[in-house]
């Protein structure tokens, strides 16, 4: 098994945590990130948790003259994990050009790449924003796409499209995308973990300012939905365990022999948590009371979604290991160790 993979995105939050979970498994990493919503210095906290060094470069993926000279000098990679694009709904609703023009251009871009150089095996991040609001939960990989509720959950439809016609028309690229529900978390050894450029748009990282005093209020987005408590519902998994699903995509890319060539999996964990249960976690881990205030409904938000995780658990072998509670108390303990250390 060749064991270099290009992550591109690497330095962002999921794509950081993979690169440690590569590492602490062997495998030899390169990173490209423009870090538009990264800091280099994530690199520092990768490094003092593995030991190890990843070979980063600093460039944007829409260069497709930048990227196929990367190529040309790195010929034996054999992976690549793609991040790099493009991810907050509500941005996506107001710019949407910004999210077409990146997140499709780049993959393009990749897939090029690969072609012209022979890389046989791609792991994209999806989203479960390709089913939009499904009528029926759980949701399956074989539950309808609906259209999208925005932009950005319309690239991941788009991606996913043109990922797979690329793999059907190619002699030897296999691809597996992942379909993410919400993840949430740290690294417990809260050297590395989500770390938003300005406002944040997830909610655990609002949550976690909002509770060292970032923030003077918790932004509630509706309290109107069709669920239990009014609150909008998700299906939030921890970081490390995400991660750890792509190493086994890589493993199961290079042990395949036959087709399909192109696989999907829900990464989730089977269970539906509202906004209002999420801020109780947090008030049950921190012993920190906090500020809500309930604003409108959010352009692009769906009303609820959880993933249905049988077919990652049985034919990926991956399923999640930590509770709601011990993802986000390594959250808590990330935004406390990130705000002391950058005081």
């Amino acid at each position: 098994m060749n064991n270099k993979v290009l992550v591109t995105g690497g330095t962002g939050y999921i794509g950081s945590h993979t690169v440690v979970e590569l590492l602490e498994k062997d495998f030899e990493v390169y990173i490209i990130d423009n870090l538009s919503n990264s800091r280099i210095e994530v690199l520092d906290g990768i490094y003092a948790i593995t030991g190890k060094q990843s070979e980063f470069e600093k460039f944007d993926l829409c260069d497709q003259d930048r990227l196929r000279t990367f190529f040309k000098n790195n010929k034996d990679i054999g992976s690549i994990i793609h991040f790099a694009a493009y991810k907050a709904v509500g941005e996506s609703v107001e710019k949407p050009l910004k999210y077409y023009r990146n997140n499709l251009l780049s993959l393009m871009n990749l897939l090029d790449g690969m072609e012209e150089f022979h890389i046989p095996n791609l792991v994209f991040s999806s989203s479960c924003t390709v089913y939009g609001q499904a009528e029926n939960l759980p949701v399956t990989e074989k539950t309808p796409i609906k259209p999208a509720e925005s932009p950005y959950g319309n690239t991941k439809q788009i991606s996913e499209e043109i990922i797979q016609d690329t793999v059907y028309s190619s002699k030897f690229i296999k691809s597996v995308s992942l379909r993410y529900f919400n993840p949430i978390g740290a690294h417990p050894s809260a050297l590395i973990g989500e770390l938003p450029m300005g406002v944040p748009d997830n909610l655990v990282p609002y949550i976690t300012q909002t509770g060292i005093g970032i923030r003077d209020f918790l932004r509630v987005f509706g309290n109107d939905y069709n669920t239990p408590d009014g609150s909008a519902i998700r299906d939030y998994l921890h970081v490390v365990d995400l991660a750890k699903a792509h190493v086994m995509a890589i493993e199961r890319l290079f042990e395949k022999k036959s087709t399909p060539s192109y696989e999907v999996f829900n990464l989730g964990t089977g269970k539906g948590v509202s906004v209002f249960e999420m801020i109780k976690s947090f008030e049950r881990v921190s012993g920190r009371k906090l500020n809500l205030k309930v604003l409108d409904r959010r352009p692009g938000d769906i009303e609820k979604i959880w993933a249905d995780t049988r077919h990652a658990n049985n034919e990926l072998g991956w399923k999640t290991e930590s509770s709601l509670d011990e993802a986000v108390k390594t959250a808590w303990d990330w935004e406390k160790h990130y705000r002391k250390s950058n005081l």
